[in-house]
């Protein structure tokens, strides 16, 4: 056995306890979403069928190439000459400048043969047994006026965590739903009500659910409480999001109001912006919004798009539809944290790829375990993500749906003890 096939093995073990998978010679890495997740779980499991549903299910992917194939056929009939932009060319330019890393990390996935039998495998055995029913809205719930007495009921773990402290010896803890910063300081899920519906908690984790109007509630009092990774998934205004009316989307200015400098931590802050490639967007993250949040701009990684059988979501080159997002990563109050991370971290390489099977619409894969060894300051890092729609152990989630994935519908069930 050569010491390449070695490495493979040893990558395909830690793969299958980890969810990442770290091609060899590359700057990419694929990563399995409900693995990363489940880390976050010790009796629940995210469910597979769930989360890849959109890419696995042969009755939804057959119902998207008849779609994709019709509209294909539209287009050809429809199609006229379109002469770029300035805009449109800038954007073209930056997308012709990373092509080869994509193209790249592509080929690392395909030459993994040995992970490709693992998704494979995915395709096989996914079906469609979770929950049906229509899912409940926070966002509507939040507006009207009974909202402040809208709770939370947790329903512990007896005879485990209640072992925990003497605050938890109770089955049950009732919390205001809005506006409050409800946690779950256990090492053990917890399965919560609101209005009958069943939610899932992971371990060690808290959530604040409001509006932007309230988000100054979330800054620490002390900024060395402050949080040293802060993840941001904006509802950037998008024509299809807006269509399919999936999620109230805001105005960009709206996001300059964001107090991301009072968030930070005294050591300084990793800041991870997710944005789509649109080049007037990308032109006011660099310009505005970055310089507003006192944030300075490192890196940029790009999260490329697969089905369960290795290939694109899309074509690459399909201009509007291109089948990677960004992620630009910047330091926050890096004056303060400069001494530290020169001489304790890694320097974040540019054009990293991360390959994953995208879940629902807008649902960004788990990231924060890859950028740990980038982050100043404390170790176990503080992390918040903004505009967060689930929760991860060990991390502050905002927004004003926070728990839309954390549905009882997106698990399997329990584990048996």
């Amino acid at each position: 056995m050569n010491n390449s096939t070695q490495k493979d093995e040893h990558e395909l073990s830690t793969f299958l306890d980890s969810g990442i998978y770290r091609f060899q010679n590359s700057n990419a890495v694929f990563i399995d979403p409900v693995r990363v997740l489940n880390r976050s779980y010790t009796r629940f499991r995210v469910s597979p069928s769930a989360y890849y549903s959109r890419f696995l299910e042969p009755k939804y992917a057959e119902k998207e190439t008849k779609v994709s194939s019709n509209s294909k056929k539209r287009k050809r009939k429809q199609k006229k000459p379109h002469i770029l932009n300035e805009r449109e060319r800038a954007a073209d330019q930056r997308h012709q400048e990373v092509k080869p890393v994509l193209l790249k990390a592509h080929e690392a996935l395909l030459g993994a043969t040995d992970l490709l039998m693992i998704m494979g495998k995915w395709r096989t055995e996914i079906c469609s047994s979770s929950e049906c029913g229509v899912e409940q809205s926070f966002v509507e719930l939040g507006r009207v006026w009974q909202a402040p007495m809208y709770e939370i009921t947790f329903n512990f773990n007896q005879g485990n965590e209640l072992q925990y402290c003497s605050f938890y010896r109770c089955e049950q803890r009732v919390l205001p739903l809005f506006n409050n910063l409800v946690a779950n300081e256990t090492c053990d899920d917890v399965e919560a009500e609101i209005l009958t519906r069943r939610y899932i908690l992971p371990r060690q984790s808290c959530f604040f659910m409001s509006d932007l109007g309230q988000i100054h509630n979330l800054i620490p009092a002390e900024s060395n409480c402050g949080f040293n990774l802060i993840v941001i998934d904006p509802p950037w205004e998008n024509g299809s999001a807006r269509q399919k009316s999936l999620y109230p989307t805001l105005p960009n200015r709206y996001f300059l109001s964001l107090p991301v400098k009072q968030l930070t931590h005294t050591e300084g802050a990793l800041v991870a912006l997710w944005m789509t490639n649109r080049e007037k967007l990308y032109n006011f993250v660099q310009k505005e919004l970055f310089p507003t949040w006192g944030v300075s701009y490192v890196a940029t990684f790009y999260w490329l798009k697969v089905k369960g059988d290795g290939s694109l979501i899309s074509d690459l080159d399909l201009f509007h539809h291109r089948p990677y997002e960004c992620l630009l990563l910047g330091y926050c109050s890096l004056e303060e944290a400069n001494c530290k991370y020169q001489s304790g971290f890694r320097a974040i390489k540019d054009n990293q790829i991360i390959i994953s099977i995208p879940g629902d619409y807008s649902r960004k894969p788990p990231i924060g375990e890859l950028l740990h060894e980038y982050v100043p300051g404390p170790r176990p890092a503080r992390c918040v993500e903004l505009f967060a729609r689930e929760m991860t152990a060990g991390c502050v989630s905002w927004g004003n749906e926070p728990l839309h994935f954390q549905d009882s519908r997106y698990f399997s069930g329990k584990l048996d003890h």
